[in-house]
């Protein structure tokens, strides 16, 4: 488009030049020809053929962890997509959160690549070395918050608002609770969920909260314990927390960590669980209900597309279900409540339509008070005024990581 765009102002100029000049033909000729290389030359600099484009790609993990794989789609989606060759992009998998990104990052700018992503929180920082001893490469990294305070023009976070999946999920948990708490499994003042978190960083809180609220908008007797693995992905320690909160007496597990642990130790325990990021049903078939879901695809075309056209890359990009980027996996039909397809298509409709908002500050309080009380009267929570207007916590939106770390009521939270 853009080509015939160019052509199309290249031909208006000829044809006012032959129209309003009095010069002889050569002349004319000769400024047709001389706007024709600068147009040119201006499209030269702005695009990037896409047959030589050349992608770079950091992983913290691989295939068999549920969220690299889950990067690894959208890459995949994104070749589809734009007609990239297996040979344009170059991918690097378990590069830790340390000076091995760094030294992926040069390698990958070395040998030619035109955009490098990386996907772990760890990451951000040696992105950001990179990029400015590389300022004619574009650097997008996911999950991470510095790239518009660093300075560089081609420094880019991204991440979804995978916080409406997680709700979405959450509902899906809810309504669970609400069978188990009808037939007797349990009682209402036993509908406690567990969660196995990785760390206690923002993107796990706001992620765990977002889910308890989902189940809360349908259950309002549930409780929430979060435990920490302290690590992205250790499939035993999953594991171990996920028996650990059974046995305080938690009946339903969710996770924000990567591998099928919790989910296995769901299914030997006989626990419904909510998975992340893949679907588990295979690993857990009489245990899973969903998983929430990102789906990367959506931005590394945008991404990859803006380098072939030439045009800027958002400093921070953060889309939802609107545009299709967030999700949950297939609903266990042999494992979720009864209502529970139409209570979702209910709930990603009106998220979708912009009705629902996730940290609507009427559902949640913190000890005790409303978050725009606190703002208003505790300096501690100063800070939060940025987020929160209409009566929501604007998550996402300031930029695209997740910044809610607030601690709610009906939560219990342990650290090691």
């Amino acid at each position: 488009m853009k080509k015939v765009a160019t052509l199309l102002m290249v031909m208006m100029l000829v044809a006012g030049m032959l129209a309003g000049c009095s010069g002889s033909t050569t002349e004319t000729t000769a400024a047709a020809t001389e706007a024709t290389t600068v147009a040119t030359q201006a499209e030269t600099e702005a695009e990037t053929p896409a047959s030589t484009v050349k992608v770079g790609v950091i992983y913290i993990g691989d295939e068999n962890e549920g969220y690299t794989a889950a990067h690894m789609a959208g890459i995949a989606e994104m070749k589809a997509a734009l007609g990239l060759s297996d040979d344009q992009v170059i991918e690097k998998t378990h590069i830790g959160e340390d000076e091995a990104c760094y030294d992926a990052a040069v390698d990958l700018a070395d040998q030619g690549c035109t955009i490098i992503f990386a996907n772990s929180f760890g990451h951000e920082d040696y992105m950001m070395q990179a990029a400015a001893e590389y300022p004619d490469v574009q650097f997008a990294h996911a999950t991470g918050y510095q790239a518009a305070m660093s300075g560089l023009a081609n420094m880019h976070n991204y991440f979804t608002a995978v916080y409406e999946s997680r709700y979405v999920s959450g509902v899906v948990a809810g309504m669970k609770l609400n069978e188990m708490i009808a037939d007797g499994t349990i009682t209402a003042d036993q509908a406690k969920m567990g969660y196995v978190g990785a760390y206690p960083y923002a993107e796990v809180v706001s992620g765990y909260t977002s889910f308890y609220l989902g189940a809360k908008s349908v259950c309002p007797s549930v409780t929430m314990e979060v435990q920490y693995t302290n690590s992205w992905a250790d499939m035993a320690a999953e594991s171990e927390v996920a028996n650990q909160l059974i046995a305080d007496g938690c009946v339903l597990i969710s996770q924000h960590a990567d591998t099928t642990g919790a989910p296995t130790a769901c299914e030997q325990a006989g626990v419904p669980v909510v998975g992340y990021n893949v679907d588990m049903i295979s690993v857990a078939p009489n245990s899973a209900l969903t998983s929430a879901t990102i789906n990367w695809g959506p931005y590394y075309t945008y991404a990859v597309q803006s380098v072939i056209d030439g045009t800027p890359i958002a400093t921070d990009w953060c889309q939802g279900y609107a545009d299709d980027a967030v999700g949950i996996s297939p609903l266990n039909e042999n494992v979720v409540a009864e209502g529970t397809v139409d209570k979702v298509a209910e709930i990603e409709a009106a998220l979708k339509a912009g009705e629902l908002h996730v940290f609507d500050t009427t559902t949640f309080t913190v000890n005790g008070s409303s978050i725009e009380d606190l703002i208003a009267n505790n300096a501690d929570f100063a800070k939060y005024a940025d987020y929160v207007s209409d009566g929501y916590f604007h998550e996402s939106e300031v930029i695209s990581a997740p910044a809610f770390d607030l601690r709610i009521d009906g939560i219990t939270e342990l650290t090691n």
